[in-house]
């Protein structure tokens, strides 16, 4: 099994949002070289990108209970923090930025060309936004997952019925039922 086995590190980000450190350590020490590759190769300055993954895994251990396995794999949503840091020490210094495509692995790039909000931005999130993820994870596992596929990923009801291996109407139920139960609940936290 890799160092940076999804599922490995699925389980390390839980034990760090426990504040286990030793989970951390183990954690730090399975991603970290590639991170800090990824740093540099942005950075071009090991000074920086040394700084930049310090202050990276800092965010990681105080945030990880924000991580959501169902919106970004784990290597994904810590390089997106290391390529937030890494654009914002590049804004303070002035440098240039040069990256060579190739020498990544594709979660590194997807998320170093991603346009989506980062995992910061995605942790500062309003009351509205935290009422609503208070609210989906109220919903039944399977409808939660439909509701996901169709929103977070963009996806049809009938790619989501492909990939979710149902069939169309059970997804399209799913999907309709499920944004009343959000309606629903929000509509009882506006209240409250």
């Amino acid at each position: 099994m890799s160092s940076t086995d999804p599922e490995k590190l699925r389980k390390l980000l839980a034990a760090v949002a426990r504040k286990d450190g030793a989970a951390f350590r183990s954690l730090y020490e399975a991603t970290s070289p590639k991170l800090f590759g990824f740093a540099l190769r942005i950075l071009n300055k090991r000074e920086l990108a040394e700084e930049v993954l310090q202050e990276s895994f800092v965010s990681i251990w105080n945030n990880a209970g924000g991580y959501q396995a169902g919106l970004a794999a784990p290597l994904t949503w810590m390089t997106t923090i290391v390529r937030n840091r890494a654009f914002d020490t590049l804004r303070r210094t002035d440098a240039v930025v040069e990256i060579d495509a190739d020498t990544f692995d594709k979660d590194v790039m997807d998320a170093l060309e991603s346009t989506e909000p980062g995992p910061l931005d995605a942790l500062q999130m309003s009351a509205d936004a935290k009422a609503l993820a208070q609210c989906f994870s109220r919903l039944e596992g399977l409808h939660r997952q439909a509701i996901a596929l169709a929103f977070y990923h963009d996806l049809s009801h009938s790619e989501v019925a492909e990939q979710m291996k149902l069939p169309l109407g059970t997804v399209k139920t799913w999907v309709r039922r499920g944004l009343e139960r959000l309606r629903t609940c929000l509509t009882r936290l506006e209240r409250a």
